[in-house]
């Protein structure tokens, strides 16, 4: 079966099986994640609503057997050894481990990590690898000025033919640019930024690849998980058997309607400053 055969047939497949919304609790969330070994589970980065169900979900799987890695987006894959060293070296007496991992892998202060600690004492507490999954944004922004060459090996770039991405496929991802950042970046910056996305996609995959057979579960923003143009397009059919993308959309968002995701659950929104208003005052002026 060709590449472009089978990409057609599981956009088939997922478009005949686009689900309704399913009731948003942990429970709910922890049976779905339960249907596959892998799991891709979105959030909105700062959605407190959404962390709290998402952390007592996989706490309720580990309760009931599982065993999965633990993938962050929120560490750059260069954190690895760094991440690995903190779990082992001992600590000063009263020292938490998950902040002295927080701050020995090098946790960008562009995350909120009191959103994140659960997970990582998850798998402190139950001895789950914790993987450092993302291109970092310094490697993110070599792609989008100088193409996937600047950060991507010639045998990964070959093997997913990233010089012959379809049209829609490219066009998809600059709407999905385009719109999370609220129409205002000038339409010529979009392709580049597509670029940078689609290499943490990729980059993603790559993390998630070796812990396939014994499960894991990738904590990720919800554009990385969308069955058509996320981290799902770079996964083979067999691994993408074994894979369950979840996402936990804000019911107040409009432009989230229509997003494909195996399973789909709405949560109440986290009260915020319009980030358009943020953006329009960092974007340098028209002309």
């Amino acid at each position: 079966m060709t590449r472009t055969f089978a990409l057609m047939l599981m956009a088939l497949l997922v478009a005949c099986a686009t689900p309704a919304s399913e009731p948003f609790s942990a429970d709910a969330l922890a049976r779905a994640m339960a249907r596959r070994p892998v799991v891709l589970l979105g959030e909105v980065h700062d959605n407190k609503a959404q962390h709290a169900a998402r952390a007592e979900a996989l706490r309720l799987l580990i309760a009931r057997g599982a065993r999965p890695a633990i993938a962050f987006e929120q560490f750059d894959r260069e954190q690895q050894a760094d991440i690995d060293r903190a779990r082992a070296e001992p600590l000063a007496r009263g020292t938490p481990r998950v902040d002295h991992l927080i701050a020995q892998g090098g946790g960008s202060k562009s995350w909120n990590w009191d959103l994140y600690r659960p997970y990582l004492q998850l798998a402190i507490d139950h001895d789950l690898p914790i993987v450092a999954a993302n291109l970092s944004r310094a490697a993110a922004m070599r792609v989008a000025q100088q193409g996937f060459g600047a950060e991507l090996s010639p045998e990964l770039q070959t093997a997913h033919r990233l010089d012959q991405l379809p049209a829609a496929f490219m066009a998809a991802h600059e709407r999905a640019i385009d719109s999370g950042h609220c129409s205002l970046m000038p339409p010529a910056m979009l392709p580049a930024l597509a670029r940078a996305q689609i290499a943490r996609d990729l980059t993603l995959a790559q993390a998630i690849k070796p812990h396939l057979t014994r499960g894991v579960v990738l904590l990720t923003g919800n554009g990385h998980a969308r069955n058509d143009i996320g981290v799902p397009y770079f996964l083979t059919a067999a691994e993408r058997a074994r894979t369950l993308t979840v996402g936990l959309l804000e019911s107040s968002d409009s432009a989230a309607a229509g997003l494909e995701f195996d399973v789909i659950m709405l949560t109440p929104p986290q009260p915020r400053d319009d980030p358009c208003v943020g953006l329009r005052k960092r974007l340098p002026p028209a002309g």
